[in-house]
């Protein structure tokens, strides 16, 4: 089907080919790309827009030997494909097959393993200085997008390599520029000069004849403002105030110029950037047009760019979300939302359009969102801070010492929490409840349908004090009516009873306890249904009734089970001297590769045939639960 792709099985076998045959196989990657992504969906446009650099540097570089290594991972698409996994790449993200970021188990060529933004210039730095410690002299790139670049850990790790002189190139995939094209002879003639061998040697030359007099300073700063100058006109003084060598910009998407950079640039010692210019999207004309709805677009026609939607259905959290702020902050001026780069997935961007002066998109800081958040609740306003679930584990130190030792009453969304589907082990989100119970002055709560995220978030808004943590799942909700009912303040701390039984008490939180009410109808009489919505302040006086009540216990939470719920119900009793036996259904202590979000469940045991399974168990045998 491919002329040359389906000829390529390592990064070897286009080392001979000329750069017409290069810029053939960009174009027939890019076509792969497409028809797979259209059938198995993916991140699309993130990894058209890197084609050309990916292939330019597995052709310049010697991998898997030299290092690459990439940023978040989503743009890396072209790169699993050059190395031994073009077939496997169509299914990608599914049950069983190749993993939709890079990582180490999966390829000797990855690496490092991605997923989270912002790591790929702090990772890159760690293996340049661990060959040249080991005295070896392998190469090593990392490849970061500008929408990462945004992080605060990529230019932690830019401040410490340009101190350190490592033999570090980072390559910027800049997606969000255009070339000026009044400067653009300059800077292809300055690329030219200030990468080429004879220029370097001849530099190095001159500095060696002048020695370490005070002319040679002289000179050197002379030098360096004139090249400061020139620099700063593509926006490259940054990067040479912190100690790289800057370098472009170039057209990302011309391999011809890539090559050449990147052949120039790999010989030349110390840290170095190159500033590529790309298109997102480039080269399927949907994509380019409209680079965030295709970003990860779901399935799609390839020939047409026509979408596939989902007919029906419940709503989706994320739209509940961002029609509730909507809401609070009509009836109140004081509500501002802030997300850190999320806002279309998370639905605030309903807030951008309805009210952008109070909407704060603060790029892929996590941290400072969380931190600016907590100004703005010092300051007398009523934020609500959206982060996927995931990601909201950089800003651990920032929740507990910026809001919560402060009392501060920022609301935090933890979007995407419990089970994520194909985007796999970096991007579930497992640890939120485990790791933020043990923080104190800080609610914790998840709701059980749509309905109850409406009024958690209005119970959060009329929160005073300390932290006020609202996570929810991913995708489609329990198709409950919510947008026609008020919203009711619901007492902090408090579970309800849905259902009650005689012998086995299912003790749930969020989602999970829609199911168990399912189950339940089958054993009327003997199996109740409690939603402990507030994971912290814990009901500890339903729990003492429960534990009084019932034999068993199953917690059931889509988080782990390690210090969730079930550690909180078995410290209970443990602390009480309840004689009850619990058993915890919920995320194990093992990271949860990619499948689907219904197949994760499955395999976790919290879908409706798990649960059901377990308490059949329980009621006939529970001896082989219990052992």
């Amino acid at each position: 089907m491919y002329e040359l792709l389906d000829k390529v099985d390592s990064p070897q076998d286009i080392k001979g080919l000329s750069i017409e045959q290069l810029e053939q196989l960009c174009a027939e990657i890019r076509s792969y790309i497409v028809s797979c992504c259209a059938e198995n969906p993916g991140h699309l446009a993130s990894s058209l827009g890197a084609v050309e650099l990916i292939v330019g540097a597995h052709y310049v570089f010697d991998t898997p030997a030299d290092k690459l290594v990439f940023d978040v991972g989503h743009q890396a698409y072209a790169h699993k494909i050059l190395t031994g996994r073009r077939e496997a790449f169509a299914r990608m993200r599914q049950r069983g097959g190749i993993s939709g970021f890079p990582r180490m188990d999966e390829s000797p060529y990855d690496a490092f393993g991605v997923g989270h933004s912002s790591t790929s210039v702090s990772a890159a730095l760690g293996l340049a200085e661990s060959i040249r410690l080991q005295g070896r002299s392998e190469k090593v790139a990392a490849i970061i997008g500008d929408g990462a670049l945004t992080g605060g850990l990529a230019f932690e790790g830019m401040n410490n390599a340009g101190s350190s002189q490592a033999d570090l190139l980072v390559i910027l995939n800049d997606n969000n520029q255009s070339i000026d094209k009044n400067l653009g002879g300059v800077h292809n003639h300055l690329l030219k000069i200030t990468a080429s061998k004879r220029y370097n040697a001849f530099k190095d030359q001159v500095w060696d004849a002048l020695g370490d007099r005070r002319f040679r300073s002289w000179i050197q700063r002379w030098w360096r403002r004139l090249k400061s100058w020139v620099v700063n006109r593509s926006g490259g003084d940054l990067f040479e105030a912190i100690g790289f060598r800057y370098f472009g910009p170039i057209d990302g998407n011309d391999i011809r110029q890539v090559v050449f950079a990147l052949s120039r640039l790999r010989d030349i010692k110390g840290p170095r950037l190159l500033h590529c210019l790309t298109v997102k999207g480039k080269g399927y004309a949907p994509a380019e047009a409209n680079p965030t709805t295709w970003h990860a677009p779901g399935r799609f026609d390839p020939e047409t760019g026509e979408r596939s939607t989902a007919s029906g259905g419940p709503d989706r959290y994320q739209d509940v979300f961002g029609q509730v702020l909507c809401e609070l902050a009509e009836a109140d001026p004081r509500v501002v939302g802030i997300t850190p780069a999320m806002a279309t997935g998370c639905g605030m961007q309903l807030m951008a359009e309805r009210f952008p002066a109070r909407f704060f998109d603060v790029g892929i800081e996590e941290e400072h969102a969380v931190t600016f958040a907590a100004g703005l609740a010092a300051g007398g306003m009523k934020p609500f801070c959206n982060i996927y679930s995931t990601f909201s584990q950089r800003a651990y130190d920032q929740i507990v010492h910026d809001v919560a030792l402060q009392r501060l009453p920022v609301v935090i969304c933890l979007d995407r929490a419990g089970l994520v589907g194909e985007d796999g082990s970096t991007h579930q989100g497992a640890f939120d409840l485990a790791a933020y119970r043990s923080i104190p002055d800080t609610i914790i709560s998840a709701p059980r349908d749509e309905r109850e995220l409406r009024n958690l978030m209005y119970t959060a808004y009329l929160h005073e004090h300390g932290p006020f943590i609202i996570r929810y799942s991913r995708g489609r909700g329990e198709g409950v009516s919510w947008r026609d009912i008020p919203a009711e303040a619901l007492p902090v701390g408090k579970a309800e009873e849905l259902c009650s039984g005689d012998t086995l008490a299912l003790v749930g939180i969020g989602p999970a306890v829609s199911r168990a009410l399912q189950v339940a109808e089958a054993h009327k009489g003997r199996v109740g249904v409690y939603n402990f919505r507030f994971l912290k302040p814990l009901d500890t006086e339903m729990l003492a009734r429960v534990c009084a009540r019932y034999k068993y216990i199953v917690t059931l939470e889509d988080g782990v089970r390690c210090g969730g719920l079930f550690g909180a119900v078995s410290e209970f009793a443990a602390e009480t001297g309840a004689r009850v036996r619990i058993k915890g259904a919920g995320i194990p202590d093992a990271f949860i590769s990619h499948a689907s979000q219904r197949e994760q469940q499955a395999d976790c045991g919290l879908d409706k045939d798990g649960i059901s399974e377990l308490v059949e168990t329980i009621l006939k045998k529970p001896e082989k639960v219990f052992a």
